[in-house]
């Protein structure tokens, strides 16, 4: 059972603070962002995310579940026909808030609540060390013919020539 918050609730009862909720919910579905408060926005990711959890399972159990928090059947269906859909292989982490300025009657901190819509980037997690590097493999080695080594060097870039005299001074040296 989540341990219940401490402080005021939003707005006043218990049974106001859920259908604060339950609206925020809804709007979220049906809109993909809202703008709201701080403090509500902190309160409803949890919901939502638990909501588009149970939209993921599909069943009629879990379509009951959603539907007493959100009233509209047509958000209800929005969300288990597109929304789940599209967080199939999303394994959490459903929203996103981001924080706006303050609002301009009374100051209060302002957030936008969306839904994540960029694809999940997978992260590789290494269970074991990595292994030593494998040797380069060394390309098989073909005869050449005297005719064919002479060509090879004839054409061979004027960059290279300059560094085999070199190292034919080292030799004689």
């Amino acid at each position: 059972m989540p341990k219940p918050t401490k402080g005021a609730r939003l707005g006043g009862s218990p049974a106001h603070e859920r259908l604060i909720l339950a609206n925020l919910a809804t709007d979220l579905f049906r809109h993909g962002k809202i703008r709201t408060t701080v403090a509500k926005a902190k309160r409803l990711r949890p919901l939502a995310e638990r909501l588009i959890t149970k939209a993921k399972k599909g069943d009629i159990h879990n379509r009951r579940q959603v539907l007493t928090v959100v009233r509209d059947k047509g958000v209800v269906h929005h969300l288990f026909t597109e929304i789940a859909t599209t967080f199939a292989e999303r394994p959490g982490g459903y929203t996103r808030i981001t924080k706006v300025g303050p609002r301009k009657g009374d100051n209060a901190p302002m957030a936008v609540i969306e839904l994540v819509t960029e694809p999940l980037n997978a992260v590789t997690t290494r269970t074991q060390a990595p292994a030593a590097a494998p040797a380069p493999a060394e390309e098989p080695k073909v005869e050449e013919t005297p005719a064919e080594a002479e060509e090879a060097k004839a054409e061979a870039p004027a960059e290279e020539a300059p560094a085999a005299e070199a190292e034919a001074k080292k030799d004689e040296a």
